[in-house]
């Protein structure tokens, strides 16, 4: 916060200025201080000050406003600034996991997208628990945010609609089946292509898919784009070749892995539909003493931090996490700003990212 000193000094009998400690008053610097100063008007001031209106102030004038406002270390209030505009500057965000190594990027890319503009971030963890899901749904909404960002949106999401009468509304990482939002995610179809392509030039052609959760649209369409990719390379797609885990975390990857191998063992390569799943994977093959990628080849998805530490490393398609949250940031406030405008969706480009866990067919042993 910034302040302006008014207290009074004395001097004492060696003529050293001190501070009087009864008289001592402090106030907090406004625009009308800094117009005051720079000899104009208040809303001169704050058009200088503004980038959005700066082109309309002389600059010369703007200069000096600029000037005066850095030497009384003028910072503008956001609450004034929203009760002004009738926002409370801040925005929602709903997560279906906070644990999740993928999210932390994301949310510290939107918070420094919001931040540029004023805004802060209040998060909310719903551990897929949709009852508490509505209940902080319902205090995020009392609190009259300006915006909301939700992560935990799956393929079949009715409230939705609603929700987007309420408030603005983005999602992030999601899409729905049904209903027209705007949405930030990375491009899917390019990172199982990278993915699918990466495997076929090692001599892959048995190629797994373990998918994430059929109720989101990550897992959903990750498959789609797993059946287009291996149709492009003229690759067989054996239904038994492919299974869903109940949720992306390691627990649920191992299990849907262990089905697979009840399944079939005729295949040389699996693609994780995230690294959590591609986790699991490793594990429920080295309980039927199989090694990756001596015998299986493995590919996660999302490239979390930790994909270096597992062992071994985890070949993985980079998802653009911070990206992603910058990108959110500016899609909710265009949307606050802009309610008339039409619902936009982003996607961002991926990148594979090879590491130890896949080698060449010919150096592995068909199961």
């Amino acid at each position: 916060m910034s302040f302006v000193d008014t207290s009074e000094r004395s001097v004492d009998s060696k003529g050293d200025s001190r501070v009087a400690p009864s008289r001592v008053r402090r106030t907090q610097v406004t625009l009308h201080d800094v117009a005051k100063l720079a000899e104009v008007d208040t809303s001169t001031a704050s058009r200088a000050l503004r980038s959005s209106t700066r082109h309309l102030v002389r600059p010369d004038t703007v200069a000096r406003v600029v000037a005066v406002a850095a030497e009384l270390n003028y910072r503008v209030n956001p609450v004034a600034k929203g009760l002004k505009e009738q926002r409370t500057m801040t925005i929602g965000m709903i997560l279906p996991d906070l644990a999740n190594p993928l999210f932390p990027p994301i949310v510290r890319g939107i918070e420094d997208g919001l931040r540029k503009k004023g805004y802060v971030l209040i998060l909310a963890n719903t551990d897929r628990d949709s009852a508490l899901e509505k209940e902080l749904l319902d205090v995020l909404l009392s609190r009259q945010i300006d915006g909301l960002i939700l992560a935990t949106a799956e393929l079949d999401y009715p409230q939705l609609e609603e929700i987007m009468e309420t408030v603005p509304t983005i999602l992030v990482n999601r899409a729905t089946k049904d209903f027209l939002v705007p949405t930030v995610s990375s491009d899917d179809y390019q990172g199982i292509g990278q993915a699918v392509q990466h495997l076929y030039d090692l001599g892959h052609r048995r190629i797994a898919h373990v998918g994430g959760s059929e109720k989101a649209s990550t897992g959903t369409l990750r498959y789609q784009h797993y059946l287009s990719w291996m149709h492009r390379l003229g690759l067989e797609v054996d239904p038994d070749l492919v299974v869903f885990a109940d949720w992306v975390t390691q627990d649920f990857g191992e299990k849907a892995c262990s089905q697979l191998l009840a399944k079939t063992h005729d295949f040389t390569a699996i693609i994780a539909g995230s690294d959590l799943v591609a986790l699991g994977c490793y594990a429920a093959l080295r309980k039927h003493n199989l090694s990756v990628p001596e015998d299986v080849s493995v590919v996660g998805y999302n490239g979390i931090i930790f994909c270096n530490e597992f062992s071994p490393p985890l070949t993985s398609v980079h998802v653009p996490k911070y990206d992603i949250g910058l990108s959110a940031a500016s899609l909710i406030i265009e949307a606050i700003e802009n309610p008339g405008a039409p619902a936009v969706s982003v996607l961002l480009p991926t990148t594979l990212q090879v590491r130890s866990s896949t080698k060449s067919v010919a150096g592995a042993q068909k199961i």
